[in-house]
């Protein structure tokens, strides 16, 4: 089969199950090569913003800048890609203000400038403040994919599977919740096309 087989017959992908966090897509026909690439790329070849840079204005809490800033960058982000491009930077601010009490600072607190970009869950802590302790900082997210930092993965698993049947294997792609799965797929497959097709121009570019 060839790639161009390949990519048509993903058009017409046979989807056994999905919800809004997992996905199980049936591959009849694929070579185990262009299979195990798809997996992969959905893992970590489609780009998701994530925050890059952290400026701590103050930190007064237990958890130095570096983990701070660890922190912030490993929460997930939703991401809108028709919107922006891998260029793009989306601020984000948080300022707890003073704590009174023992409290737990969640990613609730995280302001965007776009709404469209913003932590996917807001229940995820990220450093506990004592009375008299604040945090305020200033975020910069931007695309990028997983292969470059974890932190950048769209799916948390990825995983291709064998069937009783020879010619078919099934995909499940489960999200991180900054992509739905059924879009990382097929980002996925338009991944893998290009970069079958940068590799047929090198090859073509050796030849001459």
């Amino acid at each position: 089969m060839h790639f161009d087989d390949f990519q048509q017959d993903l058009s017409s992908l046979d989807v056994i199950s999905k919800d809004s966090q997992k996905i199980a897509i049936k591959l009849k026909g694929v070579p185990l090569q262009y299979a195990n690439a798809l997996r992969r790329v959905c893992l970590n070849g489609v780009t998701v913003f994530a925050i890059d840079t952290v400026d701590i204005i103050e930190n007064t809490s237990v958890l130095p800048d570096e983990g701070l800033a660890h922190r912030l960058g490993l929460i997930p982000l939703k991401t809108d890609l028709s919107k922006y491009n891998e260029s793009d930077k989306i601020l984000l601010v948080l300022d707890s203000g003073e704590s009174e009490v023992t409290r737990t600072v969640l990613s609730s607190e995280l302001s965007s400038e776009d709404d469209t970009v913003k932590p996917v869950s807001e229940k995820i802590p990220i450093v506990q403040l004592a009375p008299g302790q604040k945090i305020k900082v200033e975020c910069y997210a931007r695309l990028g994919r997983g292969t470059e930092h974890a932190k950048w993965n769209s799916s948390n698993i990825s995983t291709l599977t064998d069937t009783p049947k020879d010619d078919e294997k099934i995909l499940t792609v489960e999200s991180t919740g900054a992509l739905n799965p059924e879009q990382i797929v097929l980002e996925g497959v338009q991944e893998v096309s290009r970069r079958v097709v940068e590799f047929k121009d090198m090859i073509n570019n050796l030849e001459e």
